[in-house]
């Protein structure tokens, strides 16, 4: 089956052949994508599970490609030593404590700029700044450099998502972490002493060129992550009136609403793994260096762990199973972080915008093979 598959539907609208494939052939080796796909819950933990057979540290894992050796595409040892630093602040206590102010402050301000036009675009007008200013913030960068955080996350997505799709990495992926490394370089070496680079710098363990290289991944996950994930929680919510007023009367549904968005359409929708020997999985015989693809999405569709898994239910009792931050010793560095964003920015736009409503004339839809959500999202409100 999986041989047919295209990237044209896996772009476009994934979810039934994905359906498909976890059914019958759970499993797939899918020459569109050069590589194997698992589809079924189980076995995408177990792989993410078991870094021994299947691991992210290959030359030809994506990420690695664009922004060098970090904890995104390293493993063993090697992977403690560059993700140990990073764990204690983005810890949820920590989060709370660093971040809940100014989430609250940036979200106030970007719907300040919006509340009295009636309309606009908030995929690029709300979201992506409010996760570019945390993340920056995170990092050392100036308050007001959303734009060039954004411009710089933008085109390293475009190399990954190139590398995907079986292309190079792009000119201008490799132009943007060479602008974002010269600018983390300095602020390493200028910035406050209560920095969380300056923290890091001080860390015997990384080099330099290391904390860079691992901040690429902060400022790559942190606004790819919130980014999509406030998007796709917003249009599911537009898309459903009588839900958007429940959430809008009772904030307990909001946290709930997040969680069953990520689950039914996730953000990074695959994660990569590389096989280290040949390894027998399900009725596929996977020989050693071959790509092994974790369908994010279509584990988080598996009928086997969530009833009526296709639909979007606010009340689902174990919405939070969904694997939507991944698992295993790469599971998201900034979930706690990302949660905050979402529910924060998405508590003041429901508040202050009366009446939002998508907007009849440019219909959004969620697109994309490894990153998902809507190019755009126009929205009206009164």
């Amino acid at each position: 089956m999986g041989a047919a598959v295209t990237l044209h539907q896996l772009d476009d609208d994934p979810h039934p052949v994905l359906a498909q494939l976890r059914a019958s052939e759970p499993v797939s080796w899918l020459p569109a994508l050069d590589g194997w796909l698992v589809t079924r819950y189980d076995d995408a933990v177990a792989v993410m599970r078991d870094p021994d057979r299947f691991t992210v540290a290959d030359p030809r894992f994506s990420t690695g490609q664009v922004l060098g050796p970090s904890m995104l595409s390293l493993d063993g040892a090697e992977h403690t030593r560059h993700r140990t630093p990073f764990v204690a602040p983005f810890r949820a206590r920590a989060v709370r404590r660093t971040f809940a102010t100014d989430a609250a402050a940036e979200a106030g301000r970007l719907v300040d700029r919006l509340e009295h036009r009636r309309a606009g675009e908030l995929r690029r007008g709300f979201a992506g700044p409010l996760a570019a200013g945390i993340v920056g913030r995170a990092l050392g960068l100036d308050q007001g450099e959303e734009d060039t955080v954004l411009r710089w996350y933008d085109a390293i997505v475009g190399a990954v998502t190139a590398i995907t799709a079986g292309q190079a990495v792009t000119p201008e992926g490799r132009a943007a972490f060479q602008e974002l490394r010269r600018y983390l370089l300095g602020a390493i070496e200028q910035g406050a002493a209560d920095s969380l680079l300056a923290g890091l710098a001080a860390h015997p363990g990384l080099s330099h060129d290391e904390i860079v290289s691992n901040a690429g991944v902060l400022l790559f996950g942190g606004v790819e992550t919130t980014e999509g994930m406030i998007c796709n929680a917003l249009l599911h919510l537009l898309e459903r009136p009588e839900l958007l007023d429940a959430v809008r009367t009772d904030q307990g549904l909001l946290a709930a609403a997040i969680e069953e968005s990520l689950r039914l359409e996730p953000a990074a929708s695959v994660v990569d793994r590389y096989a280290t020997q040949a390894v027998s999985l399900r009725d596929a015989s996977i020989e050693a260096g071959e790509l092994v693809r974790v369908s994010i999405a279509a584990a988080n569709r598996d009928r086997a762990v969530f009833s009526d898994a296709n639909s979007f239910d606010v009340r689902r009792g174990n919405s939070r199973r969904h694997i939507a931050f991944a698992q295993g010793a790469h599971v998201c560095l900034g979930i706690h972080l990302a949660r905050l964003e979402a529910q924060t920015g998405l508590s003041q736009l429901l508040a202050r915008l009366s009446r939002l409503r998508l907007d009849p004339a440019r219909p959004p839809q969620i697109r994309g093979i490894v990153f998902r959500k809507p190019s755009t999202l126009h929205a009206l409100w009164n």
